[in-house]
C-alpha cells in the first residue's frame, strides 16, 4: 500500500483454492467448508481518496461493474458505519480491474476485503486485524480472507476461520479462464453433498506445521459440477499438463483452471511466453502467469 495524504493506492490480490472440500450446508444458506488458500500477484488496482463533502464516489474501468452496488461500495459503507462518523466523508473509490469476473478467483471479494484494509489504514487503524474480519464477513464467504493481512491460509467455516500458513514460493502459477462466466450459486446448488467426502483433509491443522501440507491433497469438490457443463475445464486441465504443469486444478466454482509449474533453477525452466501464446490461441486471451504473494502471517 502506497499513502499520500488522504488518498491510498491499493493491490487486491486473486485467490486460487489449492484444495476445496464441501461437507454441508448451514441453515444460513452458505456451505461449510475445508479449504486451502493462497493469494497471488495477479492484482486488481484500487484508489482510495477522502475528499471535501460527504458521500461515496465510485469509478470502474469495467462498465458491468460500475455501480454502487459493487462490494467495494458495500464495504466502504460497513467501514464507516462501522467507525461512527455520523455521516458519510467523501470518498472517491477508483477501481481499475484485472482479475476475470466470476472466475473462481475472488476479485470482487478481494476488492471488498482490501477497501477495508484501505480505509483502515487511512484511518489510522480503528479496528484490529480481528475486527476488520468481523465486518467483512457480512460481505461474502471469501471477503474474510481479503480482510486478513495473511497470504496463505487453510480455511474452515463459510471460510472466515484461518490458520495461516507459507505461502507457495517455488512455483509459477499458470491461470487460464475461458471468458464465461460461472455463477457460484448455481454451482452449490447443484452439488450433491451425499457424493461429497466428509472426512476433513486437514484433522486439527492449527496443531501442525506448514511444511506438513502437500499437493497430495489438491482437490475441488466443486470441479465435478462445473467441468460436467462446461467441456472446457477438462480442456484447459488436459492441456496444461501437456505444456509441462506439475498439477492442475480449477480454482473455486471455476470457470478458472491453473498450472503449477514448480521452480527448476536450470535453462530448462518452462518457456511462459509459448505457453501463454498457446493457451491464448485455444482459450482467449485471458491467460496469466502468476506468483505467490510471499510470506505467512502478518505480511504487507
Amino acid at each position: 500500500m502506497a499513502i499520500d495524504g488522504k488518498k491510498v493506492l491499493l493491490f487486491a490480490p486473486a485467490k486460487i483454492n489449492l484444495c476445496l472440500r464441501v461437507s454441508g450446508r448451514r441453515p444460513d444458506g452458505y456451505h461449510d467448508l475445508e479449504t486451502w488458500m493462497q493469494k497471488l500477484d495477479l492484482c486488481d488496482t484500487i484508489l482510495l481518496e477522502i475528499t471535501g463533502g460527504t458521500g461515496i464516489e465510485f469509478f470502474c474501468d469495467d462498465p458491468l461493474l460500475s455501480g454502487m452496488e459493487n462490494l467495494a461500495v458495500k464495504a466502504a459503507e460497513i467501514f464507516f458505519s462501522a467507525l461512527g462518523t455520523g455521516r458519510l466523508p467523501k470518498l472517491k473509490i477508483r477501481l481499475e480491474k484485472k482479475i476475470p469476473v466470476a472466475a473462481g478467483l475472488g476479485g470482487g471479494s478481494s476488492d471488498a476485503g482490501t477497501v477495508l484494509k484501505g480505509l483502515n489504514r487511512l484511518y489510522n487503524h480503528p479496528f484490529s486485524e480481528i475486527e476488520l474480519i468481523e465486518l467483512a464477513r457480512p460481505l461474502g464467504a471469501d471477503v474474510p480472507f481479503f480482510a486478513a493481512e495473511c497470504n496463505a491460509v487453510i480455511a474452515y467455516g463459510t471460510g472466515d476461520i484461518m490458520y495461516p500458513v507459507d505461502s507457495l514460493e517455488d512455483y509459477t502459477f499458470v491461470l487460464v479462464n475461458p471468458g464465461f462466466f460461472v455463477s457460484t450459486r448455481w454451482v452449490f446448488e447443484n452439488l450433491s453433498l451425499t457424493s461429497v467426502g466428509k472426512k476433513y483433509t486437514f484433522p486439527g491443522f492449527h496443531k501442525c506445521k506448514s511444511d506438513l501440507l502437500s499437493l497430495s491433497v489438491m482437490h475441488n469438490d466443486l470441479e465435478k459440477v462445473t467441468s460436467a457443463r462446461f467441456s472446457e475445464i477438462e480442456d484447459m486441465k488436459k492441456r496444461l499438463l501437456e505444456l509441462g504443469a506439475l498439477k492442475v486444478l480449477m480454482s473455486g466454482s471455476g470457470a478458472t483452471v491453473f498450472g503449477m509449474f514448480p521452480d527448476t533453477g536450470n535453462p530448462s525452466q518452462p518457456d511462459f511466453s509459448r505457453i501463454v501464446g498457446e493457451l491464448s490461441r485455444k482459450f482467449g486471451d485471458k491467460v496469466f502467469v502468476a506468483r505467490a504473494s510471499a510470506g505467512a502471517w502478518p505480511s504487507g
